[in-house]
């Protein structure tokens, strides 16, 4: 039979790949799992966190750049954040800091975090902690905490002018700064600059009349920079590198300590089988922009900061579901109706539109035929219609002719989206978690009492951040 699943993806794509094959009894593997062995023992839906994986990809990231110093003889340092809002997860965060690796944070409550794994022993006084985000005094406070009991390596990211002050009140011994330079936002995007750092053109007097000559009680040691479309190789991401380059080597030749930028993050991670990217290049490529505009300015070349989130843990988790039934609507489409829903376990899709690599457990022996995925709420948006690769979604049949016999065709189809372990935990509100772990506000309900006189009363409280650690691990 030549238009069974199989041979659909093997015309379509190389496979096997890395961390995709089929074992001798038909059923997909991931990264060497018998996935099908654990629906059998737990049953669908399912949520699959492979943690192996978290170390492979930050080691994976590691030896590129080790090979870029290399090639480049770049005189600087490397250093690997991984970003805690991607998963919070005390198992994530965790299984990273195995690697030898830095962590960014985002949010007060990301500080709470840090300081259960500093009384776990899973960092010392010397991680770099990079704090960014827009802060409130929650945030601020947590930090200065910090840096006041001996976080030697604590570095608040200016979001905007007015956040020194609250440092230079609070912080009782010399301390570190980042500024987050403001980027221009891609062209597609509906605002010009990121709401988000501080605008390029300010920096330089922001420095001469906020930082410098207080050198014994902080110092500015970072630039940092975030591109909400990525790392990738057109002329808007090296405009913005090259934007960030050369404001260092404008600073670096007054700020003697200004000795690192931060690129931040951005690697993409694979969501298709047809996934392309080389790694490898954009890293000589990054390495080589710097030192070669350090060399021209005749400043030294800074050490360099990554904060990778869903590079770290993206590939590391998958969903699994079972098709539980088909409706044939009209001539065109064919629903398979899972035993979840797309809205509230993988939001993204619903949310963003993002697509996520998706493959079936099982009848790839089946013919295939097109459809479209269908969750189990009652909102009409709760669908999966298309891939990375293709406007479209091709599944097996559920039941191919012939094989009436066979037990594995009586079977129900199970479908698996990998690549799904960053951010859908926490866009979802898994358990009561949130995106950068920001509370839950409270809850103030206006009406009537019993006398009929209109009054309000708090039905909750704002969610702390005790209630949070606790559901990720930490408490």
């Amino acid at each position: 039979m030549t238009n069974t699943y199989t041979s659909l993806v093997k015309q379509t794509f190389h496979f096997p790949q890395e961390d995709f094959d089929l074992n001798d009894n038909g059923y997909l593997e991931f990264n060497g799992l018998d996935i099908k062995a654990l629906i059998d023992k737990y049953g669908t839906p399912l949520k699959l966190s492979y943690l192996p994986k978290i170390g492979m990809q930050i080691n994976k990231a590691k030896k590129m750049f080790e090979a870029a110093f290399k090639r480049h003889k770049y005189e600087g340092a490397y250093n690997y954040c991984y970003c805690t809002k991607s998963s919070h997860f005390s198992f994530v965060v965790e299984e990273a800091l195995k690697h030898n690796i830095h962590l960014e944070t985002s949010y007060a409550y990301d500080i709470e975090i840090i300081n259960q794994l500093y009384k776990r022993k899973k960092i010392t006084k010397d991680t770099f902690i990079i704090c960014n985000g827009f802060k409130q005094k929650t945030y601020t406070s947590r930090i200065a905490r910090l840096i006041n009991t001996g976080f030697n390596n604590v570095i608040p990211v200016l979001d905007n002018k007015a956040e020194l002050q609250m440092y230079k009140r609070s912080v009782r011994k010399p301390f570190k700064l980042g500024i987050r330079v403001a980027a221009e936002e891609e062209p597609t995007f509906p605002f010009y600059t990121s709401r988000l750092g501080i605008r390029a053109k300010d920096i330089l007097e922001f420095y001469v009349d906020e930082i410098e000559g207080y050198e014994d009680k902080f110092q500015l040691k970072m630039l940092h920079i975030f591109l909400n479309k990525g790392i990738k190789d057109d002329i808007y991401y090296w405009s913005e590198l090259n934007k960030i380059i050369n404001l260092y080597c404008q600073l670096r030749k007054i700020c003697p300590e200004l000795d690192s930028i931060n690129i931040g993050g951005g690697f993409p991670i694979k969501h298709s089988l047809g996934f392309e990217y080389d790694y490898q290049f954009m890293i000589y490529e990054i390495v080589g922009n710097i030192k070669k505009a350090c060399k021209k300015a005749k400043v030294p070349m800074p050490n360099i900061f990554t904060e990778f989130g869903s590079f770290t843990v993206g590939e590391s988790m998958a969903h699994i579901y079972s098709v539980v039934g088909e409706k044939v609507q009209n001539d065109r489409e064919r629903w398979y109706m899972i035993d979840s829903s797309f809205i509230t376990t993988l939001p993204d899709t619903w949310g963003i539109g993002e697509k996520f690599l998706m493959l079936p457990v099982n009848k790839w022996e089946n013919e295939y035929q097109r459809v479209v995925l269908g969750g189990m709420t009652c909102d009409s948006h709760d669908y999966y219609d298309s891939e990375e690769h293709i406007n479209e979604v091709f599944l097996p049949k559920l039941e191919s002719e012939g094989n009436g016999s066979d037990p594995a065709n009586k079977e129900p189809l199970y479908v698996g989206f990998f690549h799904t372990g960053a951010y859908q935990d926490q866009i979802s509100g898994y358990g009561g978690i949130k995106h950068c772990l920001i509370p839950s506000p409270k809850h103030v309900i206006v009406g009537y009492d019993k006398n009929g006189k209109l009054t309000d009363w708090l039905h909750a409280k704002q969610q702390t951040a005790q209630s949070m650690l606790k559901i990720l691990g930490y408490l």
